[in-house]
């Protein structure tokens, strides 16, 4: 079985990915992480040399992830303790993030790259009422969302998310052979385009939802908001 956990990098899902772990008991744990990243998760300091896609990325998450009490990555971290915890290795299924920042500087026309730009300055200032109201878009139609991106974001998707896709899937296909009884955990964005490349593997799928433990953001931010 491959199981999929869908999870959000700025949440605080830590406790909830351990216990699905120490719970399904996998034979290897798999991570939606490049060996680069993975060695800045570790140590947070790394993150900050150099001006990549990715370290601005993480600037805007770190302000997003601050509104929920969370450390971005974290349930990453929880992932690979849990796997430690267990026994069990892991493994690093994503495509080295350079070759993917080289992809996506060759890929973006100046447009899409300042699209891009504003709307992510944009989203610093974002209140949390907004994220959870996208939130509740996005879980009412993943689907959909995803999309709606590809239309505002062609090439940016295809880079970030659909090549991804089918080198993790091709992983996993590997692995899940290899081991049997895996879990990976992929940012949600990436679940249904996994699903569809692995519907010859058995696939269970848990969504971010579910890992947040709510039926609607919205509702959750009734409860949670002081």
């Amino acid at each position: 079985m491959i199981t999929l956990l869908g999870v959000g990098h700025v949440f605080d899902i830590g406790p909830r990915i351990r216990d699905e772990i120490l719970t399904r008991k996998p034979a290897l744990v798999c991570l939606e992480l490049d060996e680069g990243r993975f060695r800045a998760l570790q140590n947070r300091e790394l993150r900050k040399r150099g001006l990549t896609l990715y370290n601005f990325v993480s600037l805007f998450q770190q302000r997003i992830a601050q509104r929920y009490g969370a450390h971005v990555g974290e349930e990453m971290l929880a992932a690979w303790e849990a796997a430690s915890e267990l026994g069990v290795p892991i493994s690093l299924i994503d495509i080295d993030s350079m070759i993917t920042w080289r992809r996506l500087r060759a890929s973006m026309t100046p447009f899409e790259a300042l699209k891009l730009l504003v709307s992510t300055l944009g989203a610093v200032f974002i209140r949390k009422e907004r994220i959870e109201r996208e939130l509740d878009r996005y879980q009412a139609d993943s689907t959909g969302f995803m999309r709606a991106f590809g239309k505002s974001y062609p090439s940016i998707k295809r880079v970030l998310v659909d090549e991804r896709n089918e080198h993790m899937a091709s992983r996993l296909r590997e692995l899940h052979r290899r081991y049997g009884d895996v879990i990976a955990l992929v940012g949600d964005g990436h679940v249904e385009g996994l699903r569809t490349l692995l519907s010859d593997e058995p696939v269970e799928v848990v969504r971010l939802w579910d890992l947040r433990g709510v039926e609607s953001q919205s509702e959750a931010f009734t409860t949670m908001a002081p």
